[in-house]
C-alpha cells in the first residue's frame, strides 16, 4: 500500500496521529504501520530520550523537567517535534505515536504542518476495556534500554527476558502493578480526553477495536488509513 496515491492525483505525504492507553497494544501496531506504510515513526519518549542523550539545548532543557518528574512544557516539547518532523525521513510520511498530548499542542501542529502543505489525515484510538488493559498490564516485561514492551502471554519475547530488538534483560517495571497500572490508565484518558475531542471535533478520529488476534487488529487499523485517503 502507497501512502502516496489512491488512484487519483497526487497526495501530501500521509500524516498519522496514534493513541491508545497503557495495554492497548499501541506499540504493536504502530511498529506493524511503520512497517507497512514505510513511514517514518515519531514518538515523545524516543524523542526525549534521543534529544537528552546527544545533549541538545533542546534536549538538556527537556531533561530539567523530567528529572524534577514534571511535564516537559508544550514550547519545548513542541520545538523537538519541529526539528523532527523537517527531517527528510518524514517526508514520505510520518506516524506521531502518542503526540499531540495537549489540544494546545495540536493546535500548534496543524500550524505547523499548514507551513508544509500538509495535514492530519486520520487520528487512530485502540480502544480496549478497562478491565483487559489491567490485565494486560499486570506481568508485562519491559526493555530498559529502548523502551519496547512484552508479556509473558500475549507478546513474549524470542528468548526468555531478552529484548528482541538489542539483547537487553527485561525488567517488570514497580508501576505494572495491577491497581498502579490502573492508575496509570486513568491518568492516560485524563490527560488525553481534550487532544482526542480536538480531533474528534475535526472528524478525524478513528475507534479501533483492540480486541482479538494482533493479526485482526492490524486489519482494523490499516483499514482506517485507508478511509483517510479516500476521497
Amino acid at each position: 500500500m502507497s501512502p502516496q496515491s489512491n488512484g487519483s492525483e497526487p497526495r501530501s505525504p500521509l500524516t498519522l496521529a496514534l493513541f491508545g492507553p497503557p495495554g492497548s497494544g499501541k506499540g504493536t501496531q504502530a511498529a506493524f504501520l511503520v512497517e507497512q506504510l514505510k513511514i517514518a515513526q515519531v514518538s515523545t519518549g524516543e524523542l526525549f530520550r534521543q534529544e537528552v542523550r546527544r545533549g541538545t539545548r533542546l534536549g538538556r532543557q527537556a531533561k530539567e523537567y523530567i528529572d524534577r518528574g514534571e511535564l516537559v512544557p508544550d514550547e519545548i516539547t513542541m520545538a523537538m517535534f519541529r526539528e523532527r518532523l523537517a527531517k527528510s525521513d518524514c517526508a514520505a510520511g510520518v506516524l506521531l505515536d502518542g503526540f499531540p498530548r495537549t489540544a494546545a499542542q495540536a493546535e500548534a501542529l496543524a500550524a505547523f504542518l499548514r507551513g508544509l502543505d500538509r495535514q492530519m489525515d486520520r487520528v487512530i484510538y485502540i480502544k480496549v476495556p478497562q478491565d483487559v488493559l489491567v490485565s494486560r498490564l499486570s506481568g508485562r516485561l519491559t526493555c530498559p534500554e529502548c523502551g519496547t514492551t512484552y508479556h509473558p502471554e500475549l507478546a513474549p519475547p524470542r528468548r526468555a527476558g531478552l529484548c528482541d530488538r538489542d539483547g537487553g534483560r527485561l525488567v517488570q517495571r514497580d508501576d505494572d502493578a495491577a491497581e498502579t497500572a490502573l492508575r496509570r490508565i486513568n491518568v492516560y484518558k485524563e490527560q488525553t480526553a481534550s487532544v482526542v475531542d480536538y480531533y474528534r471535533n475535526l472528524g478525524l478520529v478513528a475507534e479501533v477495536d483492540g480486541l482479538g488476534p494482533i493479526e485482526d487488529v492490524r486489519g482494523r487499523t490499516l483499514a482506517t488509513v485507508s478511509q483517510s485517503r479516500v476521497g
